[in-house]
């Protein structure tokens, strides 16, 4: 059985924000940018990466979820403790020098961690969490 990560789901609360950060910052490229009902999915990744990528959606977008749910979505949104995703580059000070010049919200600066690896980590506009991780 080959099971393989095609997509991951990130909230936005501006796409045309989350859009520019994906794209012009991290510089993935567009897959999908698709409208419903006032609402946009926005589908990134990183080129030469055709098998993965990331889904930036509206987090009122599921019927499913109350009101008193999408307060708290939203509030753990602004805090950064709703979603994330782990990154890799194999140029971590070059990639973080970008991330700073954007004025990308800052959590950590590179550093090697106690588990073994070398990152850093940041918000996206919508305060999710990213860590970039160096690769070899």
């Amino acid at each position: 059985m080959g099971i393989t990560i095609h997509a991951s789901f990130l909230p936005h609360t501006d796409p045309d924000a989350s859009l520019a950060f994906y794209r012009d910052v991290l510089g993935f490229e567009v897959r999908t940018d698709a409208g419903y009902e006032g609402m946009r999915w926005i589908t990134v990744a990183p080129a030469g990466q055709p098998g993965a990528s990331i889904v930036l959606e509206p987090p009122a977008a599921d019927p499913g979820v109350t009101d008193d749910e999408r307060r708290t979505i939203t509030e753990m949104m602004a805090k950064g403790t709703y979603a994330g995703v782990v990154l890799a580059t194999t140029d971590l000070d070059d990639t973080f020098e970008r991330l700073r010049a954007a004025d990308a919200e800052i959590v950590q600066e590179p550093a090697d961690q106690p588990y073994g690896v070398r990152d850093c980590a940041v918000r996206d506009p919508a305060g999710n969490l990213l860590r970039i991780q160096e690769q070899h």
